[in-house]
């Protein structure tokens, strides 16, 4: 290849060609060498279309043969040559005919034609054809392949992110350095109109919000931002265009660039709004009685608590009222159910009828109602002078006749009031005293009223005794663990429940349901739950050598006074450290009761256990009152469906409900779930057709000795 083709049609600076006429000129290196050198090909035509120069490069990039070059061909040559060759791909005359027309629109406008393609192996060239003054062209080749592979893999991975955002329930964002909505990915997003549009441009906390309505209930997401800092399942509530009411769940993680500076953020978002239903709808049927429309049990618990401390505050008296109506069984068997239940519902009626706004009112189940009288008097003689006024104002209300189902029906109460203060009594205690004065009641011939009598504690002479002989049994080894089977949906045990029994040495098996009160109330049922700990711990080790129960778990339940203990995760660490057990096999049952005290206290200890192994269920679930606002936050393994949503599960539509939806529940929040108190072959097949995997009761096997 000679080097006088080149000096004159080289398209560049002047400055340039300058330089490589001095590079020629010096002697190191002639032009034609100096050009062979470029990472660039290129071929240059005459006005006829005919090869007139190249160089090395082009050559290797085209794979084109020299001698085919130096015979100076048409480039119409090399196109039908690149087509042979499978580099050209379609109709040849078309391929022809293209490749003149950019050759003539490049000389009439001066401006260059650039396009790209990949050639039969596997390269990939960027072309541009540029007109050279006096007629002809040149055609330059760049090697893009690496390019090329990375703009593929780069659209292979969007086309990734965005497959998998139309596939997930979860959608992507991004704002920018502001914190202003800039981008929307997602099926979700697209086809259930959850304010993407409006959104954009938008801050979150500048978006109507219906669970943080003010600036400051955002405070915490927005410190977290301005720390950067990743935040996870932010809760929002909007209202969406077409009326309807969503809560979403928003997680994201800062974007910086090479030097930390923030770029913004970027996330995922969820729909949760069927997850809050749901919590919802719990929280309904657990605290709120179906048939009155009054406070249950487990939500008048909660009350009593609050009108003790503001009595407390006050320094006042207050007064609770048991109510159990005389011979409502009598109405439901000459009447049947749904004249009881009318009855109730008349018995709501009218104590709404009779009390106080202020007063509150509660069915705890059957036909046994409640009362609290708040803020009575500051003397006590006084407060009960009032709380006896009050309730024969009840009773006097509620002993009239009624007409049900075209039948006059009577059911006259028996009330039984107990006055507190703002003193440390026990809800439990109140209670108490409120229902033992109520059969002090009925005693007295019903429809009456009646006070807590004092003299009704000589009973509670037994009680202290238990506690002594508590004592000594535990220093006699009097105390034996016992086991109910956990089983799954085919009968196949999977676990036990630890249960603690007391032998005693002269009065026999002694009632869970008194000792364990007790122990409580004493203290003692720390050293009981110690006792049971390494008991159970010691059976796990044992398991593991027996193939038949080496996979099973052991759960044990705990007491409030064990979880308050400081030391309580380095007791059960000492624990299993000693004895060797596998922490993955133990698990601890807490009630919902327990997680009133000290939250972040129980969520921390929790927490530690966990990341040993040691797994964790919520017991007696449904029956408490505030754990479904921490329940997300619990590491917990599995919910225990309470024995009395069970036991009415076949007959009471309300408990069939609860149960349906408290597994609804555990499946989005991925939990397993036990059902307790199975009694009957009937009650198993209905929880198991609701989805529930799990089950213990009579029905499988009675506590036995482990």
């Amino acid at each position: 290849m000679s080097d006088s083709p080149f000096s004159a049609t080289l398209p560049g600076s002047s400055a340039a060609l300058e330089a490589a006429d001095e590079v020629a000129r010096s002697g190191r290196l002639s032009v034609a060498e100096l050009l062979d050198q470029l990472r660039h090909g290129f071929i240059v035509l005459d006005a006829d279309g005919h090869v007139i120069g190249y160089n090395l490069t082009a050559l290797a990039l085209l794979e084109l043969p020299e001698a085919f070059l130096a015979e100076r061909p048409r480039i119409d040559d090399v196109v039908r040559h690149q087509h042979a060759c499978g580099d050209l791909r379609g109709d040849l005359d078309h391929l022809l005919e293209r490749v003149w027309h950019h050759l003539r629109r490049v000389q009439q406008t001066a401006e260059p034609h650039v396009y790209s393609y990949t050639s039969a192996s596997g390269r990939t060239l960027q072309g541009a054809t540029m007109a050279l003054p006096g007629g002809g062209w040149v055609r330059t080749y760049t090697d893009i392949t690496k390019h090329a592979q990375a703009l593929a893999a780069l659209r292979e991975s969007e086309e990734r992110f965005r497959s998998l955002t139309e596939l997930s329930a979860d959608w992507y964002w991004e704002w920018d350095a502001e914190c202003r909505y800039t981008r929307f990915e997602g099926r979700q997003v697209r086809e259930n109109n959850l304010l993407a549009e409006q959104s954009l441009g938008h801050r979150p906390w500048d978006l109507p919000s219906l669970n943080l309505p003010r600036l400051d209930d955002w405070a915490p997401l927005r410190q977290a931002v301005a720390q950067r800092k990743v935040f996870r399942r932010w809760e929002v509530q909007r209202a969406l265009p077409d009326g309807r009411t969503a809560w979403f769940s928003l997680s994201g993680m800062p974007m910086l660039d090479a030097q930390g500076r923030l770029l913004g953020y970027r996330g995922v978002g969820r729909d949760i709004t069927l997850r809050k239903q749901a919590e919802a709808e719990v929280h309904r049927l657990a605290f709120y009685d179906s048939l009155t429309g009054l406070y249950n049990r487990s939500a008048f618990q909660d009350r009593l608590q609050q009108v003790q401390s503001a009595a407390r505050r006050a320094g006042t008296w207050a007064a609770l009222c048991f109510i159990d109506l005389d011979n409502f069984k009598d109405i439901n068997d000459a009447y049947g159910h749904s004249a009881g239940d009318a009855v109730l519902r008349a018995t709501a009626r009218r104590l709404q009828v009779a009390l106080r706004a202020s007063d509150i009112i509660g069915r705890l189940g059957g036909d046994e109602f409640i009362v609290l009288l708040q803020d009575l008097a500051h003397e006590r003689e006084q407060a009960a002078a009032v709380a006896q006024d009050v309730a024969e104002k009840i009773r006097a209300a509620l002993e009239q006749p009624l007409v049900v189902e075209s039948n006059e029906v009577q059911a006259t109460p028996s009330i039984g009031i107990a006055l507190f203060d703002g003193g440390e009594e026990r809800m439990e205690d109140i209670l108490r005293r409120a229902d033992l004065a109520m059969y002090e009641s009925k005693a007295a011939g019903r429809n009456a009223v009646r006070f807590f009598d004092p003299a009704l504690q000589e009973r509670a002479l037994q009680r202290a005794a238990l506690q002594r002989e508590m004592r000594q049994s535990l220093r006699d080894g009097d105390f034996l663990l016992h086991g109910q089977p956990i089983v799954d949906a085919q009968g196949q045990v999977q676990g036990m429940e630890a249960l603690l029994r007391w032998q005693h040495p002269t009065r026999g098996p002694v009632s869970p349901v008194q000792f364990i009160p007790l122990a409580e109330e004493s203290g003692h049922i720390l050293a009981l739950g110690q006792w049971v700990l390494e008991q159970a711990c010691a059976r796990l080790v044992a398991w593991r050598q027996d193939p038949q129960r080496c996979h099973w778990t052991l759960s044990v339940n705990l007491s409030a006074r064990q979880l308050r203990q400081p030391d309580f995760v380095a007791q059960v660490r000492a624990v299993l450290t000693h004895s060797g057990a596998d922490p993955r096999r133990l698990k601890l049952e807490l009630t919902e009761s327990q997680l009133l005290h000290d939250v972040e206290d129980t969520i921390g200890k929790m927490e530690a256990l966990a990341a040993l192994g040691v797994q964790f269920a919520l017991d007696d679930f449904g029956t408490g009152y505030s754990s479904l606002a921490y329940l997300k936050r619990l590491p917990l393994a599995q919910l225990k469906i309470d024995r009395s949503f069970v036991r009415d599960v076949l007959d009471d539509p309300n408990d069939a409900a609860i149960a349906r939806t408290i597994l609804q529940l555990a499946q989005s929040l991925d939990l397993d779930v036990v059902a307790e108190g199975v009694e009957t072959p009937q009650q198993f097949e209905v929880l198991r057709a609701m989805g529930c995997r799990l089950f213990q009761g009579y029905h499988f096997g009675r506590p036995q000795p482990l």
